[in-house]
C-alpha cells in the first residue's frame, strides 16, 4: 500500500531520533541471548546494539529483504514487530535441525510459516526474559506483555496492520559461528506505553520489626505441646492373650529397670533416655546427661495421659 505523497515527504524529512542505550537495550540483549542458548544451545555474538524512536514510515524502511516478519500482540490490542535477517534465521534453523551451523552460505529463499513456528518459542522466551529484566523499570510499561501472534510472508501488509504511532526500535547486529552467519534482529514496539506499571520492590524490614517478629514466633513455638511417651519395658504377646487381658491381670516386665526408661515420640522413635523419679508429687523422668553433667531436665508425666499401644505395655510406676 503506497503512502500519500505528503505523508511520505513528512516522514522522510524527519530522521529517527537516537536515544542513549539504557537498561532496556541491555535487558533485551541479555534476554535474547539467554533464550537462544536455553532453547538450542546457540551463542549469539552481539556485534552492535542500538535503540531509537521511529515513526511508522521510518519503521517500514527497516525490514531487510526476505527477513522473517513476526507480528507481536501486546496489552490493549497493541501490535509490535520482530524481524530476523535471513542469515540469522538460517543459522537458528540449522542449529535446531542438525545441531550445527554449516560453513557454506544458506540458500536464498523466503521464510515460511514452518520457519516462524520453529522460532516462535525462542521469540516468546526472549520477550518473557525482557519482562523479568525490567520488572522494576518504567520501560516495562511499553516493553512488557508482548508475545508472538502471527507470521507475514512479506512486509507489504505492515502499513495496514500497524498503528501510525511512534515506536521504540531495538536493533541488534549478530554474528553466529564466528561470522558464518551475520545479520540483525529488530524489535519494534509502540512507545506510548500500554502495559502494567512496574511494581516497586518491597522495602527491607527494619531491625525493630524483625525482632518483634522473632519474639512473637518464639512465643508461639514455646507454647506448643510436645508429647513424649515414657517406655519402661516392651513385651510381646500372642493376639489371643492380648484380647483376653482384663483389669487386675499381672504381667511380667522381664528386664525392666527404673533407671533405664526410654522417651519416644508419637512416631515411635527413641528421642532420649532417663530414670524414673518424682517432681512436685508427680511421677517424672530425669533425662540422662547429653553432653555435660549439668544437662538434666525433670519432665512431669501424668500417667492418665500416657497412651497405650496394643503391643507395648508401658508403666510409669
Amino acid at each position: 500500500m503506497e503512502q500519500s505523497g505528503i505523508k511520505r515527504k513528512i516522514s522522510l524529512s524527519r530522521k529517527s531520533v537516537p536515544i542513549e542505550v539504557q537498561g532496556v537495550a541491555k535487558a533485551w540483549k541479555l534476554a535474547l541471548a539467554r533464550a537462544a542458548y536455553d532453547a538450542i544451545g546457540i551463542e549469539l555474538g552481539l556485534v552492535e546494539l542500538s535503540q531509537n524512536r521511529s515513526s511508522l514510515a521510518e519503521l517500514l524502511d527497516l525490514p531487510p529483504d526476505r527477513a522473517l516478519v513476526a507480528m507481536l500482540e501486546g496489552p490493549k490490542d497493541g501490535l509490535g514487530l520482530l524481524m530476523i535477517a535471513p542469515d540469522i534465521l538460517a543459522g537458528i534453523l540449522e542449529m535446531q535441525m542438525v545441531g550445527r551451523i554449516g560453513k557454506t552460505p544458506p540458500l536464498v529463499r523466503r521464510p515460511t510459516r514452518t520457519d516462524a513456528a520453529m522460532v516462535s518459542g525462542i521469540i516468546d522466551s526472549a520477550l518473557r526474559g525482557l519482562e523479568v529484566e525490567l520488572f522494576q523499570s518504567d520501560d516495562l510499561i511499553w516493553a512488557g506483555g508482548f508475545r508472538y501472534a502471527s507470521f507475514l510472508e512479506d512486509a507489504r501488509p505492515l502499513p495496514l496492520l500497524l498503528e501510525d504511532v511512534t515506536y521504540q526500535v531495538l536493533k541488534i547486529d549478530i554474528s553466529l559461528a564466528e561470522g558464518a552467519r551475520t545479520g540483525h534482529i529488530l524489535l519494534a514496539l509502540p512507545a506510548d506505553g500500554r502495559g502494567e506499571v512496574p511494581k516497586a520492590a518491597s522495602p527491607p524490614p527494619s531491625r525493630a520489626a524483625e525482632l518483634v517478629f522473632k519474639a512473637a514466633m518464639n512465643a508461639q513455638v514455646l507454647e506448643a505441646n510436645a508429647e513424649l511417651i515414657a517406655v519402661l519395658a516392651r513385651i510381646s504377646l500372642p493376639l489371643e492373650a492380648l484380647l483376653n487381658l482384663k483389669v487386675g491381670d499381672h504381667m511380667a516386665l522381664g528386664a525392666a529397670a527404673l533407671d533405664q526408661i526410654d522417651l519416644v515420640g508419637l512416631d515411635g522413635k527413641r528421642l532420649a533416655s532417663g530414670k524414673l523419679g518424682q517432681n512436685s508429687g508427680l511421677r517424672a523422668v530425669r533425662l540422662a546427661a547429653a553432653s555435660s553433667p549439668a544437662a538434666h531436665v525433670d519432665a512431669a508425666i501424668r500417667p492418665a495421659q500416657m497412651p497405650e499401644k496394643a503391643t507395648d505395655i508401658q508403666k510409669a510406676g
